[in-house]
């Protein structure tokens, strides 16, 4: 499991790339990456963000929301999971990929090398 020096990294890396971008699309490759469905996934989508925050483990992308309210994506990297960029024009490898965040800066892929989920 990556460790809170690993998503401490992650974190600054994502906040200079996507902070104050707009969250273009977000496409689930495997049904168990989502664990909600209110709001829909697509309510994230044409969001701004606002920030990137830790929350224990996890990574909060903070979005900006319909009316005052804030929209959350929060990933967990589980015990083998790794978060890749790839810059505009450039095409995701997606080996082991789970989630795809496409900005119009780039792409940011979702992977697990691990098979437990």
């Amino acid at each position: 499991m990556p460790e809170l020096p690993d998503v401490t990294v992650y974190i600054d890396r994502l906040d200079t790339r996507v902070r104050g971008r707009t969250l273009e699309r977000m496409r689930t490759l495997n049904p168990f990456v989502l664990r909600t469905a209110v709001p829909p996934a697509e309510a994230v989508e044409g969001q701004r963000v606002q920030a990137i925050e830790r929350l224990g483990k996890r990574i909060v992308i903070v979005l900006e929301g319909e009316g005052d309210g804030e929209l959350f994506v929060v990933l967990h990297l589980m015990i083998a999971g790794r978060l890749r960029w790839a810059a505009a024009g450039v095409k995701p490898k997606m080996q082991g990929a789970l989630a795809l965040f496409e900005f119009d800066a780039g792409t940011l892929t979702l992977t697990e090398a691990g098979t437990k989920r």
